[in-house]
């Protein structure tokens, strides 16, 4: 195994979870969905994509890195829905003209939601993570209102909160699996949905890590498909309630919005870690030390340096690869840049 390479420097870096793709993984995933690939063609592909997500972090010189989260197929969630037993998909009422949200498949539920015993293979996936990078690490899941978000209740549940509850139970189970494989640092995802309440948010965060033995993060964010929010792009309608979330660190999207909300940390974040998106994921533009040293420079008004932890908006995994990278070195330098600011060392 692999020894992590420790401290973590001020003003870390880290990315959300995805990573951009090769050219080659979208090939390869084509040719499988034809029925050219097999299934040790794919983890042969999969192994490799890892492998050039680490090299692309830790060429970049990210401090926390994941597994790109190349592993996952079709979308952030769509790849285990595939696992998921008991649910029925229900037929799809727009798929002419530009792509929506109201073009992904969706499901009912049509008996008790089961995965494999297996679970979601996060900890099999994370196991490989480790053994293959120094880096620190951060193991990634989507949260319960996630992975409810597009299953009707049917009669198999009362409703939709019904829903993300089953999911908190299994997510919860996945979790608990990954900190007992050495993950130290796990993050959950959810959209800020403008229909659940902060406080709601954070009940589903706590059942779904109800006694996980490791540093918490929350991701909330507005979406990202194809670089497409999906929601109205503010938090403030979900403070203070969603701080009764158990995570030691909340990590929200400020970039693409140029910084619009970031004093809402100043008045709510109560000393607890922030980590700030300094970087825009919806955006092709390119990213400076300069440029990404001057939104540093703003979050440091709202959060003090010892508890910023800096990181995209989100995910790139509906990004060009050749954007990510080039975004990541941005991120890097920039906050090398604003270290060397703080501290005076080169």
């Amino acid at each position: 195994m692999i020894t992590p390479m420790s401290p973590l420097p001020l003003l870390p870096t880290s990315v959300v979870g995805s990573h951009g793709k090769p050219g080659w993984w979208f090939t390869a995933v084509k040719a499988a969905e034809a029925g050219d690939m097999g299934a040790g063609d794919m983890e042969e592909m999969f192994d490799d994509a890892v492998h050039t997500a680490i090299r692309d972090m830790e060429t970049a010189g990210i401090d926390i890195i994941t597994d790109g989260e190349v592993r996952r197929t079709d979308g952030y969630v769509d790849t285990y829905y595939r696992i998921i037993k008991n649910i029925a998909p229900l037929p799809v009422r727009r798929k002419a003209g530009p792509w929506g949200y109201d073009q992904q498949q969706r499901y009912e539920a049509v008996g008790r939601i089961e995965v494999p015993s297996t679970g979601f293979g996060l900890v099999k996936d994370f196991q490989f993570l480790r053994a293959n990078t120094r880096r620190a690490l951060k193991a990634t899941c989507a949260g319960p209102l996630t992975f409810g978000s597009r299953i009707h209740p049917g009669s198999a549940y009362k409703g939709v909160v019904d829903v993300a509850e089953r999911f908190a139970e299994v997510i919860n189970a996945e979790l608990k699996g990954l900190a007992a494989a050495g993950a130290e640092l796990i993050q959950l995802d959810e959209p800020a949905r403008g229909n659940v309440s902060g406080e709601e948010m954070a009940r589903l965060f706590n059942l779904a890590t109800d006694g996980v033995t490791a540093k918490l993060a929350f991701h909330i964010c507005f979406g990202n498909r194809f670089g497409r929010s999906r929601f109205p792009r503010s938090y403030e309608p979900y403070f203070p309630g969603v701080l009764k979330a158990r995570a030691d660190q909340f990590v929200l999207e400020f970039a693409s919005r140029e910084l619009s909300e970031v004093d809402l940390w100043k008045k709510y974040g109560d000393g607890r870690e922030l980590g700030a998106g300094v970087v825009d994921v919806k955006g092709f533009q390119e990213e400076t030390a300069e440029s990404v040293a001057k939104r540093i420079r703003r979050v440091l008004q709202a959060c003090p340096a010892e508890k910023l932890t800096l990181n995209p908006d989100c995910g790139f995994g509906w990004s060009p690869r050749y954007m990510c990278n080039q975004k990541l070195a941005g991120l890097a330098a920039g906050a090398a840049l604003a270290r060397t600011e703080l501290t005076g060392n080169t």
